[in-house]
């Protein structure tokens, strides 16, 4: 029998939201998304960041009796780098039905707009009555105003995030906080 291989040391991660703080923060969100969510909607996670999110998010919603459906989007810009490519690309689109419903775009973290802005016009092409976006986090730069996101739970330090969906390469997804690293 092989001997287990050593785990990696764990770097330096800077706590920026505790768990206990994230879930405050996704139910203050829900709170101010319910108003708007009337009629049928669609709830569409952008993949993979967003998926933790997405679902704390969805139970958030249905606790105040909000049922959208749920689909995914996977989009992809950064593959494993930690600035954006610049390009979007659709790795699996959406499954069902979009055209004359209310889209809830779902993602992690809101940089510099292009993942949002692409997913949008998609789902508008695809006939979607109103396409709003929702972000876990937005960064000091990220576009405000028309540009911007429409809902967000926090506003982020300009630092590289992990944790609770985001990734450095692939990995800290699972943490259940936000941290940051340098």
């Amino acid at each position: 029998m092989q001997a287990p291989t050593p785990l990696a040391p764990m770097p330096k991660i800077d706590v920026i939201l505790s768990e206990a703080d994230l879930m405050a923060r996704v139910d203050d969100l829900a709170d101010r998304l319910v108003p708007r969510l009337t009629g049928d909607w669609t709830a569409v996670s952008i993949l993979i960041g967003a998926t933790p999110f997405t679902s704390d998010l969805m139970k958030a919603l249905a606790r105040r009796g909000v049922h959208p459906v749920l689909d995914v989007l996977w989009l992809e810009s950064y593959r494993d780098a930690r600035e954006s490519s610049g390009r979007v690309v659709v790795r699996a689109d959406v499954s069902r039905p979009v055209e004359g419903r209310g889209m809830l775009l779902i993602d992690d973290v809101f940089d510099t707009g292009r993942t949002l802005d692409f997913a949008k016009q998609h789902l508008i092409a695809k006939g979607a009555r109103e396409v709003l976006t929702v972000a876990l986090t937005q960064k000091p730069w990220a576009p405000r105003g028309e540009q911007g996101v429409d809902f967000c739970a926090f506003d982020s330090p300009g630092r590289f995030l992990v944790g609770y969906g985001m990734d450095d390469a692939g990995l800290y997804r699972g943490l259940p906080y936000i941290g940051a690293l340098d």
